[in-house]
């Protein structure tokens, strides 16, 4: 019950599922694996995510975690109905675009989904739209992990790099907006600038709350010591650190 839960992200955007998984479960025991140095996944071809996202992955299974969350849109696309196949013995908990509360969320408006590339051109999401698609504008937020990745989410490159993607649709009646990808919640103060209005809907508290059903569905919950946190990189001890601060970020 106290081995390590493991958290997967193409980057450091899974710092914000983290952040939410450790409030809800504080005396648990997390590491988090970031492949910051392939991030972003979102332009890559399937087959090349897909090797990535299982290196990642065993990265994680090589420490005997109890069970996988993967902090990653692309990646939980791609690759999670794999690595549960392969692993059915563990808890696997993967991301889902927030597309069905924010099209109940809709009042005679429209729903803006903001997701990478491969995320918004993958099965996982084409079924939530044949399920919730009326009235939503699809948005590539081509750039945007980058500038995460390179701790400038607060940056005036990312603020003008999401009024370029977003003010086409300021005219229009927006209800809400959909962050298609983990990293776009260290974006949401911005975004929400933009569109004062309208509601942001990312999933986050959704993932820990499975991640924790889950965890007492299998009796694996951690007694009543104090949890910690460990972080590893793909990139080395530069990204290890901005996911510190990222976290220490988020409070």
């Amino acid at each position: 019950m106290n081995d390590l839960i493991g958290f997967f992200d193409s980057g450091v955007g899974g710092i914000s599922v983290l952040h939410e998984a450790v409030k809800l479960l504080p005396n648990e025991h997390f590491l988090f694996y970031g492949d910051n140095l392939h991030a972003p996944y979102g332009p890559r071809p399937l087959e090349e995510i897909r090797a990535l996202s299982a290196a990642g992955i065993d990265v994680l299974l090589s420490r005997g975690v109890k069970a996988i969350v993967i902090a990653c849109n692309t990646a939980t696309s791609a690759y999670a109905e794999i690595v549960r196949a392969a692993h059915s013995e563990l808890p696997i908990v993967g991301m889902e675009p927030a597309l069905k509360p924010a099209h109940f969320a809709r009042h005679g408006g429209k729903v803006v989904v903001l997701a990478t590339a491969a995320t918004l051109r993958l099965e996982k999401f084409e079924r939530l739209m044949r399920l919730y698609g009326d009235d939503v504008i699809t948005v590539v937020g081509q750039g945007l992990v980058e500038l995460v990745e390179s701790g400038r989410a607060h940056s005036p490159q990312a603020s003008s790099l999401l009024k370029a993607l977003l003010c086409p649709y300021r005219d229009m009646q927006i209800d809400a907006i959909v962050l298609g990808c983990t990293h776009y919640p260290f974006l949401r103060d911005a975004i929400q600038d933009l569109f004062p209005h309208a509601g942001i809907f990312d999933g986050l508290n959704g993932t820990a709350m499975r991640l924790k059903f889950l965890l007492d569905q299998n009796n694996l919950r951690s007694g009543d010591a104090p949890g910690s946190v460990e972080y590893q990189s793909s990139a080395g001890p530069a990204s290890v650190m901005l996911m510190k601060q990222l976290m220490a970020e988020l409070g």
